[in-house]
């Protein structure tokens, strides 16, 4: 079996770290990693380590643990300890490990009666190339979880509707005594009565039925930043599940995907782009039109130009998203060479191609001219 990582590692903290830290980095990481989200080989297990070395060091007394005596300090079979084996167990709180024995559950599994936060939600939603490039705000319709306006959450049909809960007054948690081969043992669970938020609520309110929330159809405006690449997120606050016991609403992330272009192609905030020319206008020059994403732009093609030239528009692409700065837009040149023609334009190419200089095909470089020939032999 492959040893554990640090945790600390797997999240990337310092072991002084403070709890919003470890939780701002278990967040991010556990965006990247999550199974819907990354379907990379090995994300899941990634996910999994993340979700593990959160689960210790989000827990003061989990994380105390660790730091004294590492991984072991959650084995049952480590024997650390006060006097070795099993001895008093130090502080070691044996409801930890033995809680499933005795359906008194984990510190893992306890429920708090504070305010909880509510989860974040993930959206896509499909733009146009030219949208992601230029910006666009848009509408999302989206069903969402709101604190009930008669109870304002709380459940109840009035205040005085709302009572401490008598089994575990008011704390949310129920504590029991088991007997166990190692004396008695004192464990600690969700109050059943209230499920965990300490209070008992007599009359349910009319409104919401007691549930403290309804749900309501929204449409929200969303700004799509210029600029913006597929798979990137944007964050709307307070538009994700709804929380608990009085908790903020998660946040709702929206994916962006962009969809594909028929004329360009988008490389970072680089634009890239395919014309086609004549041999003409290769040999002698021009001036051509050219799309950009900004619009057709006029563009001089030099004399002599070699098939596959690429020529720099500045400033003719993407917006940083960061910044005012711009990316440029790359012309690929392509060269229609004809498969026939006259025998004037024969006659004309020949004597052409006898007064260039030729010293390229002396050293056996091809030249257009070779190419021209050769396609319409």
């Amino acid at each position: 079996m492959a040893e554990k990582r640090d945790p600390y590692e797997v999240l990337g903290v310092s072991k002084s770290a403070s709890a919003d830290e470890i939780k701002s980095a278990y967040r991010k990481l556990a965006r990247k990693y999550h199974p819907d989200l990354n379907k990379e080989p090995g994300a899941e297990e990634k996910f999994k380590e993340v979700q593990e070395a959160y689960d210790i060091l989000s827990d003061a007394d989990k994380k105390a643990k660790y730091d004294q005596f590492g991984y072991a300090a959650f084995d049952p079979q480590a024997g650390f300890g006060g006097n070795g084996g099993f001895g008093d167990f130090g502080d070691i709180d044996l409801g930890d490990i033995f809680g499933s024995f005795f359906g008194g559950g984990s510190r893992r599994s306890r429920q708090s009666n504070g305010p909880v936060r509510g989860a974040d939600t993930l959206k896509r939603v499909k733009i146009s190339f030219m949208d992601a490039i230029n910006g666009k705000n848009i509408d999302l319709d989206l069903n969402l979880d709101e604190n009930c306006p008669h109870c304002n959450g709380t459940g109840a049909d009035s205040p005085s509707d709302i009572d401490t809960c008598p089994d575990c007054r008011g704390t949310g948690t129920v504590r029991s005594v088991q007997q166990t081969i190692f004396g008695q043992m004192q464990s600690q669970r969700t109050c059943p009565r209230c499920n965990g938020t300490g209070k008992i609520i007599k009359n349910r309110c009319h409104v919401c039925n007691g549930r403290g929330y309804t749900t309501t159809k929204k449409t929200i405006e969303v700004k799509i930043p210029a600029g913006i690449a597929s798979g990137q997120q944007i964050c709307v606050h307070g538009k994700g599940e709804r929380g608990s016991n009085g908790g903020p609403n998660g946040d709702l992330y929206i994916e962006v995907i962009v969809e594909d272009s028929k004329i360009f192609t988008r490389e970072g905030n680089n634009i890239h782009v395919t014309k086609t020319i004549s041999y003409l206008e290769a040999i002698l020059g021009a001036t051509v039109d050219v799309e950009t994403v900004y619009g057709t732009v006029s563009v001089d093609i030099p004399s002599g130009t070699q098939p596959d030239t690429v020529l720099k528009l500045r400033g003719k692409g993407v917006k940083d998203l960061r910044s005012s700065a711009m990316g440029d837009e790359f012309l690929h040149l392509k060269i229609e060479i004809p498969t026939s023609i006259t025998k004037d334009e024969r006659a004309h190419l020949e004597k052409l191609a006898e007064l260039s200089d030729v010293k390229n095909a002396k050293k056996g470089k091809e030249t257009i001219f070779d190419k021209i020939k050769r396609s319409i032999k």
